[in-house]
């Protein structure tokens, strides 16, 4: 492990909610000249889960995303409240967005995203065992739920289909051990 090359000088936070806190930084960077900085903290654990049927398919969750001012695709995911074990934030979400409960779990993934700007972490789980029951999301969720093959899931995720850095990552590990 390296030093750590950057001196914060001073910080000052410029909007904070219950999701985010967005602080901007005064620094001398790794040359010693002086500097902003901006960062955004996150206050949740992502979460993403990767449901796979003994037939080799999994679930898909798409909703319109509005920082994007587009439709995704992606797989079952969410944030994690840091105070609960993640694994039971995966279950809870995997429940609420496709109905899906799951005997087995195993975590393949641990992600930091965006990590130029962010301290965003996400955690990918392998749900197995699979018992279909109702969803039931969030009010400020509008859902559409498809099952497809894994096969071509990863065809989505090569035709760029399926964008979400959470999903293309665990979609593709989720290829890698299934030897697809």
């Amino acid at each position: 492990m390296k030093a750590n090359p950057w001196t914060t000088l001073s910080s000052k936070t410029k909007y904070d909610n219950n999701w985010i806190n967005v602080t901007e930084h005064q620094v001398l960077n790794a040359a010693q000249s002086r500097g902003v900085y901006g960062t955004v903290h996150f206050k949740n654990l992502a979460i993403g889960i990767v449901p796979i049927d003994r037939n080799g398919f999994t679930w898909l969750v798409g909703q319109y995303r509005y920082p994007l001012k587009a439709y995704s695709w992606e797989i079952p995911e969410g944030g994690g409240n840091l105070s609960v074990p993640p694994l039971e934030s995966a279950k809870r979400e995997l429940k609420e967005e496709t109905g899906l409960e799951a005997n087995h779990w195993k975590q393949i993934l641990e992600m930091h995203l965006s990590n130029s700007v962010t301290d965003e972490r996400a955690l990918v789980y392998l749900a197995t065992d699979l018992t279909e029951g109702a969803s039931s999301p969030e009010e400020s969720e509008v859902l559409s739920i498809r099952k497809v093959s894994l096969k071509d899931t990863i065809q989505m995720v090569e035709r760029c289909e399926i964008t979400d850095a959470i999903s293309v990552a665990a979609i593709l590990k989720a290829g890698r051990l299934f030897g697809i």
